[in-house]
């Protein structure tokens, strides 16, 4: 039993995660921050609270070390860091063992060997393929990011943040909310093949995440068309 309540598989993986998104932050935020910036300026939310959002979900749905190591830097290979460094997998592997390293790039949108980001499509058609063939682990780090992701989209149109427009300390999401709940959609899709019991439950709820989405972007509005264009406050 006390092997169970530490894991130093999940502290080096934690230990990666906060050095690689080290000043790096989410596109937005709606909540008002707990602090005021001693210059004034805007404080942003760093990407650490998504990584660790998504493993402590991954955990509390039963998943072990090397599932929640592989959630805490799911998006370590995908996006670079605060240099514009990108995170070679040779080099994961040696930190945290083939098997986290396998669940991580299964989860990883595909991108060009300069660094610069493939258009979203085939981005996210890149993704989906290497989710669909993955294994039940990535599944189930794929479904704990997308439950975030569409949960932070809903809360932020719902408290009139318009997540599709950019403005001051925060930048517009690469695609609208069409094409987001076509990509939720399709990844809960992607994992269906998996017939373990623990991700039910979890598509179960980012299902119900989607639908909240969906609402608050106003997609099941026919008046808006099916770009689900907002006038909500920037």
């Amino acid at each position: 039993m006390s092997d169970l309540l530490f894991s130093p598989l999940v502290e080096r993986a934690i230990e990666i995660a906060a050095e690689w998104h080290d000043g790096t932050y989410r596109k937005g935020r709606w909540r008002v921050p707990c602090f005021e910036a001693r210059d004034g300026g805007l404080v942003r939310v760093p990407t650490m609270a998504h990584v660790t959002t998504v493993a402590l979900t991954v955990q509390r749905a039963g998943w072990g070390p090397e599932t929640v190591a592989a959630a805490f830097l799911h998006d370590a290979l995908e996006d670079p860091n605060r240099d514009g460094t990108l995170f070679q997998r040779d080099a994961l592997a040696a930190l945290v063992g083939e098997t986290v390293t396998q669940i991580v790039e299964a989860v990883s949108e595909p991108g060009r060997p300069d660094g610069r980001p493939l258009p979203w499509q085939v981005r996210k058609d890149g993704y989906l393929e290497r989710l669909a063939d993955g294994p039940p682990e990535a599944a189930a780090v794929a479904l704990a990011d997308k439950l975030h992701n569409a949960y932070a989209m809903a809360s932020s149109l719902e408290a009139g943040v318009d997540v599709f427009t950019s403005a001051p300390g925060r930048r517009a999401l690469s695609a609208g909310p069409a094409a987001q709940r076509w990509f939720f959609e399709a990844a809960v899709t992607a994992t269906e093949h998996h017939d373990d019991a623990r991700l039910v439950p979890m598509r179960a709820r980012v299902r119900s995440e989607i639908a909240r989405f969906v609402r608050a972007a106003g997609l099941d509005d026919p008046s808006r068309g099916e770009s689900g264009e907002s006038t909500l406050m920037v």
